[in-house]
């Protein structure tokens, strides 16, 4: 079992940055791939960002060139570097981590293990 622990979510101003990060205990995420995905109020989650095992990333439309996904796994932490927020990007923020070898990346069902979530506002 895999669990994980966002952190760094809160309050920014519409161009501001934030940073999240994800501590996972319990299985070294060496060969998971790492995700992030969001869920706004009354809307569906999306996915926002996934980093793989040997560090292919992929982003939502919605977010690149604006976020950015890492992974440490020395540390067994994932981080998610967001820059230029938009009221847009207001959401609760999961990670999420996967044994994803052939399926794909970016299908929310295809992740085992997940984060209770952190609040994003952008607001001024």
């Amino acid at each position: 079992q895999v669990h994980l622990v966002e952190s760094g979510g809160g309050l920014a101003q519409p161009g501001g940055s934030l940073s999240l990060s994800c501590a996972a205990s319990g299985r070294p995420i060496t060969n998971y791939a790492m995700a992030w995905f969001r869920q706004a109020a009354g809307k569906e989650r999306e996915f926002v960002a996934t980093i793989r095992s040997g560090g292919a990333t992929y982003y939502g439309d919605s977010v690149k060139g604006r976020f950015t996904i890492s992974r440490d796994n020395t540390k067994n932490t994932i981080n998610l570097q967001m820059n230029s927020l938009k009221p847009e990007d207001t959401a609760t923020y999961y990670c999420a981590a996967g044994l994803i070898p052939l399926g794909s990346v970016f299908s929310s069902t295809n992740y085992d293990w997940w984060g209770q979530g952190t609040q994003v506002t952008v607001s001024s």
